[in-house]
């Protein structure tokens, strides 16, 4: 059994309101906090937990928090970034809907150690039900002395506000969202100034995900360096998964990092193994923004390895053989799966979400899209698919913000490993574009 940091009480009735979260020992991380330790000592332990961003980027929490600039007379900020838009990813919307509290105390603690005395969670706009549980936590974390005026008699303030997200997948970019939450259309900046340094308002910010900071209450109750000794290497610590597609038990899953990617997906305990009568095709890691692999790289690196749920295995060998934790976005495809429509779903989704600012990303996605429909709907030819690697290099590394690369890498990825697949549309245009046709040629199944 994998052990529970976030998930320990996921399922006791009544988790989502104070009193039952507290008679579960909530809050006694911060009371702790607060009470017996300096703010530095809180960013200290972050650090010594060597905890990841579970948002997709994977950069140590606690490096970035010792960024964060400390000028006189400038407030701080604390941003929880909840706008979680990456399609095949859906861990902090479970976790913020069925233990509010947790994210609340975490916001609290973070708060505390960064010397920010107001803070805001931005959550996908699309989620209103999970705003008002939001809210009701807060409330009731504030009528009972954890929230407001001189916290616990600390003399600490801190007022936390939850904010609607402007409905666009770019604003889950930290400076595009840092502009959404001014007021503003969600452009992301151009860095430097990095928001540590001007940020919102033009203040020192820090923005972080919904899980990192959830980390945060089991790190002050039990230390940074019992934190570190979860998880493989530098990937200390459990990962929410959120598993879905061709699997038989899709849902949220906590895992210690390291767990073999062959366990995930086949122990009764996580995924359930590929639904009945059907081979593993493919595998998108992280969320619909990273490297798809196929069957033969899942369960074994390019040198042979056991491949692992964490950060460094699964981005073994690069993107010519690996791909990426991202978000935990877990999507699984078996031999059903066209790789041709679900490439051209994916940049339909990217093309529709760009911000338009940069113009390799604004034209880029828009003829990625254009020459993935003709394809997959019997108009390609041969130039095509080598047109797509070429538009895919020139919008990677290109672009202000990461949507360029989270464009470009699905469509890269998948002709590398499926170009037979892709000529196959070409070749037989009649044939692949019946209703329900799948290319079965040489791809390898498992």
């Amino acid at each position: 059994m994998s052990k529970k940091i976030l998930l320990e009480h996921a399922h006791i009735e009544g988790i989502e309101t104070f009193d039952t979260y507290r008679k579960n020992g909530g809050y006694e991380a911060l009371e702790k906090a607060i009470k017996t330790m300096s703010p530095e000592a809180v960013v200290e332990e972050a650090k010594k937990s060597g905890v990841r961003g579970r948002g997709g980027a994977g950069f140590p929490m606690g490096m970035k928090w010792g960024f964060l600039a400390k000028p006189e007379g400038v407030p701080r900020y604390l941003v929880c970034n909840a706008d979680e838009s990456e399609p095949g990813t859906f861990k902090d919307h479970y976790l913020m809907k069925t233990i509010p509290h947790l994210l609340i105390e975490g916001m609290i603690i973070s708060s505390f150690a960064l010397g920010a005395n107001k803070s805001f969670i931005y959550v996908r706009g699309e989620l209103m039900y999970v705003i008002n549980i939001l809210q009701q936590a807060i409330a009731e974390a504030k009528a009972n002395g954890f929230l407001g005026k001189n916290i616990l008699g600390s003399g600490y303030d801190l007022e936390l506000v939850v904010h609607p997200g402007g409905g666009a997948y770019i604003c889950g970019e930290e400076t595009a969202l840092l502009e959404s939450l001014e007021g503003k259309r969600g452009n992301p900046r151009n860095k430097p100034p990095f928001p540590a340094v001007k940020g919102l308002y033009q203040c020192p910010t820090v923005v972080n995900n919904v899980e990192s900071i959830a980390n945060m209450v089991w790190i002050i109750n039990n230390g940074g360096d019992a934190y570190a000794a979860v998880g493989v290497g530098r990937s200390t610590g459990t990962k929410l998964i959120s598993a879905s597609g061709h699997i038989k038990n899709p849902g949220v899953y906590e895992i210690e990092l390291g767990l073999s990617v062959e366990e995930f997906m086949n122990s009764d305990e996580y995924c359930g193994g590929i639904r009945d009568g059907h081979h593993l095709k493919a595998l998108v890691a992280g969320g619909s923004s990273v490297p798809i692999i196929p069957a033969n790289l899942v369960y074994k690196t390019a040198n042979g390895e056991d491949r692992l749920m964490s950060y460094e295995s699964l981005s073994d060998g690069g993107f010519a053989t690996g791909t990426m934790l991202g978000s935990g976005g877990f999507i699984v495809f078996d031999e059903t799966a066209c790789i041709v429509r679900n490439t051209w779903n994916f940049s339909r989704f990217y093309h529709h979400e760009s911000c338009g600012q940069c113009s390799p990303c604004r034209e880029g996605t828009g003829w990625m899209e254009k020459v993935l429909h003709r394809i997959e709907h019997g108009h390609g030819n041969m130039r095509d698919i080598d047109l797509l690697v070429d538009v895919a290099k020139k919008i990677e590394g290109n672009t202000i913000c990461p949507l360029g690369d989270a464009a470009a890498w699905p469509v890269a990825s998948a002709i590398r490993h499926f170009r037979d697949e892709f000529e196959w549309h070409v070749k037989y245009p009649k044939e692949a574009t019946r209703p329900g046709a799948v290319y079965m040629g040489e791809a390898e199944l498992v």
